[in-house]
């Protein structure tokens, strides 16, 4: 019993210990971000990772946002016919891909996509002694590796899911009308009539916090794995698992968030 109870404590000290360490290299990323800031010198080294990060991460992500929509076609329409509210299928569909379905899937395939390679990345720069390097020349690893990574992620993330919310709409769009032969006039006007500019920041809100958090969870685990291959891997699997975990919450409690300021804005929403 006491050695359970101390085996306990042990995990809350160490749990404890290891938030401590993220909030610390939180800080610290954020503090040479605002420096490079004044300086003018991120752009230089972001460059590089937004073409790692964005546009090899495009047809992922578009890929993803088109069999998102097909599929939510699919799903929706029968039951709508039940209903009787087919030509409502352009509302439903375009909400739900711009307020949830676009943003959280999207952040899943990122997390797996991008995730694991930066954490890959930083862990095998770690393993192989290449940030104890940085160290010793006086440079900070955090500005030169950490910066420009964080940043792509939290710039390249909204705009991703704009492609994939695009995607989702088109598709959706496809089902309908070719299959399940909805009348593309009235899709498109039921989708204009329902649609707010809000609900198209409401995604892209959602999609910034899920690239900072993915980011920062990503580059931590990174350059805290721990030695040999087998350290990369675990580190890896923990960042993909921790940033889906992440997000998934955060879609929650930003869900009702901003739920609660567009009731405050707009009043309370009939959708049907």
């Amino acid at each position: 019993m006491i050695q359970a109870i101390g085996q306990v404590g042990a995990r809350t000290i160490q749990a404890v210990e290891g938030f401590g360490d993220f909030c610390r290299f939180c800080g610290e990323t954020f503090s040479w971000m605002a420096a490079g800031a004044r300086r003018g010198r991120n752009f230089r080294l972001v460059l590089p990772q937004l073409m790692e990060i964005g546009t090899r991460s495009l047809p992922v992500v578009m890929v993803t946002g088109l069999f998102v929509g097909m599929v939510l076609a699919v799903q929706m329409v029968p039951q709508f016919k039940a209903m009787g509210m087919v030509p409502r299928m352009g509302m439903i569909v375009n909400l739900s891909v711009l307020r949830e379905l676009g943003p959280v899937l999207s952040g899943v395939m990122l997390a797996g996509r991008v995730g694991g390679g930066l954490t890959a990345e930083l862990g095998t720069m770690r393993v192989t002694e290449q940030i104890d390097a940085l160290r010793a020349m006086g440079t900070s690893p955090i500005r030169v590796l950490v910066v420009p990574r964080f940043l792509a992620c939290v710039l390249l993330t909204p705009l991703l899911v704009i492609y994939a919310d695009v995607m989702g709409i088109l598709g959706g769009y496809v089902i309908s009308v070719a299959i399940y032969g909805v009348n593309s006039a009235e899709f498109w006007r039921h989708a204009a009539e329902g649609l707010r500019q809000f609900d198209i920041f409401y995604g892209l809100i959602k999609a910034t916090f899920f690239g900072t958090a993915l980011g920062m969870i990503c580059c931590y685990k990174g350059f805290r794995c721990s030695a040999g291959a087998a350290g990369v891997g675990r580190a890896c699997t923990q960042a993909f698992v921790t940033s889906c975990m992440t997000i998934l919450g955060l879609n929650l409690f930003l869900g009702i968030l901003l739920n609660a300021i567009e009731e405050q804005i707009f009043g309370l929403r009939l959708v049907i």
